[in-house]
């Protein structure tokens, strides 16, 4: 296969307005294609195409976007602007404003799960959760 496999994120009639909204908040936004029906575009490097399909398809939690952050401060920015107006969720999971899922997590998160000595302790922090804590979960 030559081509990437990328996700298709299916809106009512919001494709471009939604394009615009994700550019304001990641630092990398580049619009490839647009017309009427699909903007075509790369998310910090990430190729997807948002569509608007105008027959109303409702998001749901069976797809998300995981942002991977080094830092509380990526963790808090992405927190806040994904989730005004959306909703947010238990161990980094909230909804953005038009029912997309995204997943909040520090990088350190995985270190932290195959340590099989602190693992139990991490998964007891972080279900207590919704926005992630770096410093709670490296002291757990």
């Amino acid at each position: 296969m030559t081509h990437p496999i990328y996700p298709c994120l299916w809106f009512h009639h919001e494709a471009r307005e939604a394009v615009a909204y994700y550019a304001t908040i990641f630092d990398s936004c580049e619009i490839l294609e647009e017309n009427d029906i699909v903007v075509q575009f790369l998310l910090n490097g990430q190729r997807m195409m948002a569509l608007n399909g105008h027959v109303h398809f409702a998001f749901n939690e069976s797809i998300s976007l995981v942002i991977t952050c080094d830092t509380q401060e990526q963790i808090d920015h992405y927190w806040s602007k994904l989730s005004e107006g959306g909703s947010e969720g238990q161990c980094g999971w909230l909804k953005d404003k038009y029912g997309l899922s995204w997943q909040v997590v520090p990088a350190v998160l995985a270190e932290l799960m195959a340590d099989p000595q602190r693992s139990g302790r991490v998964v007891e922090a972080f279900m207590k959760m919704q926005k992630f804590d770096i410093d709670t979960l490296l002291n757990a």
